[in-house]
């Protein structure tokens, strides 16, 4: 197994963005998406019992454009180092390069699902009310 702490920092921080962004739009989930979702489908005392156990979805709600916004500040930094490191040269090493082809492709469909997941977020904080309310 190749070692992975010979791999271009640059592919590292790339990851690492991709995991934060994933962190913050799963946030704009749980603050938005989640609540509505279950509302909707007629869950409201699931909704009822999941705010009593954890509090503070409230006060993710309540600070929602906040959140939003640090979680675009951080997708679009994400966006921007995945689009830096595509042109990164990968090892010659066969496989210090199917690692490194490995680490670009993980981080990729991390960033496409946390923009997937920050849209269904934005859909349901801000959208859904103007178009259903």
């Amino acid at each position: 197994m190749p070692d992975e702490s010979s791999l271009d920092p640059a592919l590292k921080q790339n990851a690492a963005a991709s995991f934060l962004s994933l962190l913050t739009s799963g946030s704009t989930l749980i603050c938005c998406a989640l609540p509505a979702l279950l509302v909707s489908v007629g869950a409201g005392a699931a909704t009822a019992g999941l705010v009593t156990t954890f509090p503070q979805i409230v006060w993710l709600s309540e600070h929602k454009v906040a959140l939003f916004a640090i979680a675009s500040v951080m997708l679009l930094a994400a966006g921007v180092m995945q689009w830096r490191a595509r042109s990164l040269p990968c090892p010659a090493d066969p496989a210090l390069a199917a690692t490194c082809n490995r680490a670009r492709r993980w981080a990729a469909a991390i960033y496409t699902f946390s923009v997937v997941m920050f849209v269904t977020g934005f859909f349901f904080a801000f959208l859904a009310p103007i178009i259903f309310g």
